[in-house]
Formats: C-alpha cells, structure tokens, sequence
C-alpha cells in the first residue's frame, strides 16, 4: 500500500544516462514514475544540482583497480539506463508501507548516499545517481530514514538542493580530519563546489581558514569565510612556499580536493601529529611521497569519501538552522541538462548550478489520498 499526498501521474521527464561517453550519453526522456516500497518515500523534485560525480559518472572517469584508465563508475560497473542526480530537495508525495505518514508533505534535504550498513558511522558504497537512480526528475525514491526535515530552515528549495554531495562530502572530511576551532586547516580548490562548502563549514565551526584559489576568484572565496588566501602557482613548490609564509606556525589539518604533487610539497608545512584529508584527484591521481616524512612526524593521511550518516545529520542541523548559505552561480531548466553540465565542466563561476525546476509539471494543491500500488 501506498499513500500519497497529491495526485502522482504515471510518467515523468527525466535525465537518463544510457552509457558511458559525452553529452550525448545522456538523454531526456518520459520514464515511468517510481513506487515507494517499505521504508521508503517518493519525494517530488523541487531543485537538483549539478556536481562532479554526475559528469564523471558519465564519462567514466573513475577507473578500476589495476586499471586506471578503464571507463568505471564511482563504484565500478554502472546498471544503464540509469537516472542522474544525486544533489536533491523536494517534498514526500507518497510514502511507502511502514513509513510514517506524518511525512507526507514534508520538505526534505535528501541524503543520497548509499551505505554498506545502517548504523551511524556506515560507510557510502553507492550514491543516487549512479547505484541507483537520482533526482534529474520529476520524483525520486529515497529511504524514509535518509531524508531530513527541513520545514523551517531558512535556506530555499535551490540552497538546499546544493548541499548533498559537495557540502556532504566537505563535511565528511572535515569530520574524519577532526577538525576543531581555533585550527588553521589549508583548503585546495577551494572556489570549487567541495573546497567552497570546505570553507564555509571550517570557519563556521571556528578554524582559521588558508585558501588555495586564483586570484579572480580570492574575493569570494574570503566572502565564504577564508582568512587568508594563497594564489594557486602551476608550480606546486611556489605554492607550498606560499601557505608556509601565512601559516608559519605549521598547518595543523590539510582538506585536499585536488591531490597531485602539492602534497609531496606541502607535507612538510603539517606540524607534527597534523592530518592530511584527501578526497580528489583532479590535479594527479599519482604522486611520490617519502613516507619518513609522515611517520616520522605522525602525520596522518585520510582518505574521506563522501559521508557517514552522522556526518550528513550534522549537515542537516546547520542547513535546518541556517549556519550555511550555498552560492548558487547559475541555473537551468532539466531541458537543459547538457548545457549546465558543460557549463559547470568550464569552473569558469564559483557556486552551483542549480536545475530549476526540474519537475516539468504544475504545482498541485496539497491533498491525502490512498492508492493501492
């Protein structure tokens, strides 16, 4: 049995990739609306945004092991045709047998992770969007424990819809790197979606923030809360030489979005029990490291993917609370779907781009109705 708070039609648009490849790869098609089973709910799509994981999934960028170069999901293998999106907001329109129904009609942040258990600290082993499908739509099914009530958070549909995986991610790392106030945390990338939330997040909680970005760019990343900005140099010694100079005391936790040969520079500026918090390689997926200089100064090095069901519920208290403000830099229509991908592609705009609205239907009064399904 599911029950439902408004008429739910059978069909819907949707974004679907049916391969690995380019834009074309990915197509707008009229899809079947899914049924929320037990424990789950159908969210109607208010915002969707777009983030790394969608173009790389695409692409299949993440190689396997042993072959780096094989096209793969985040995961692996990819079941196509499968709907993109993981960065979603929207309201319950239905939910499913056992759920609660005093969440029909909610507005809720949906936490799109998939994880390998359901405890608190279970780790992500699969991600809306890719293990299963995601919020380029007009619906979404999400388990019922996974979505976070957001009725009085002061953050829009769009705002909200910008948090799941980059700020869900800079959480992750900011948790898994314990993070506390009155640190001083260097952040790479940090005009880019993870490395912009990473420094909203840190200086929320109270960290001296040091900023790698470029200078077009330094502005608005002080205006997200950065007290001291670097110039990122193509080469990376300028660049540790640089964050050496405003942090000559050592940096006491590094959030690295972009890996490549700035750690085998910088690790010498992480004071002696500091932390390294990796989670991406959009500048080198290989570097050399001289692992004396890690252990002999008991440094630790923390591979953070994604997030942890605590860590996204922290996420949602400050969202709920309004301790975050997303910069959205653009949005579209999901008929348009190929255009903000490549847009988002050029990291030519510092913020999100948002698909606004990507429901393709008319708003429907609130009603309570149940349907057999």
């Amino acid at each position: 049995m599911t029950r439902t708070r408004t008429t739910v039609p059978d069909t819907m648009p949707a974004a679907v990739l049916v391969g690995f490849g380019g834009p074309v790869s990915l197509e707008l098609r009229q899809v079947p609306v899914p049924a929320p089973g037990p424990g789950e709910v159908l969210v109607e799509v208010s915002a969707a945004a777009v983030n790394n994981t969608d173009i790389w999934t695409r692409k299949g960028a993440y190689g396997l092991p042993g072959h780096p170069d094989a096209l793969a999901g985040w995961r692996g293998p990819v079941d196509f045709p499968r709907i993109q999106g993981g960065d979603i907001a929207g309201r319950v329109a239905a939910v499913g047998h056992g759920t609660d129904d005093a969440l029909l009609g909610a507005r809720v942040l949906v936490d799109s992770a998939l994880y390998d258990g359901d405890g608190p600290d279970a780790n992500p082993v699969g991600l809306l969007g890719s293990e299963a499908d995601g919020g380029f739509a007009s619906y979404v099914v999400a388990r019922a424990d996974r979505v976070h009530r957001m009725d009085g958070s002061p953050l829009s549909d769009e705002e909200l819809a910008c948090l799941p995986i980059a700020y869900g991610t800079a959480m992750g790392m900011l948790e898994r790197g314990h993070l506390r106030a009155d640190e001083t945390v260097l952040i790479t990338g940090a005009s880019g979606g993870v490395g912009l939330a990473a420094v909203q997040l840190a200086a929320a909680r109270g960290a001296r923030v040091v900023a790698v970005t470029s200078p077009e760019k330094e502005d608005l990343v002080r205006e997200a809360g950065a007290a001291e900005v670097v110039h990122r140099d193509r080469d990376p010694a300028r660049t540790a030489g640089a964050a050496a100079r405003v942090a000559p005391d050592g940096l006491d936790a590094v959030v690295d979005v972009v890996g490549g040969p700035l750690l085998t520079r910088l690790l010498e500026h992480v004071r002696d029990g500091g932390r390294w918090v990796i989670a991406g390689a959009v500048g080198g997926a290989s570097t050399e490291l001289d692992l004396r200089r890690l252990y002999l100064h008991n440094i630790s090095l923390i591979g953070s993917s994604m997030h942890t069901p605590t860590h996204f519920a922290r996420l949602a208290e400050d969202a709920a609370a309004g301790r975050v403000r997303p910069r959205i830099a653009a949005r579209y229509d999901l008929a348009a779907i190929h255009e903000a991908q490549e847009a988002f592609a050029r990291s030519a705009d510092v913020g999100k781009f948002v698909l606004t609205p990507p429901c393709g239907h008319d708003a429907r009064p609130a009603t309570t109705t149940t349907v057999t399904s």
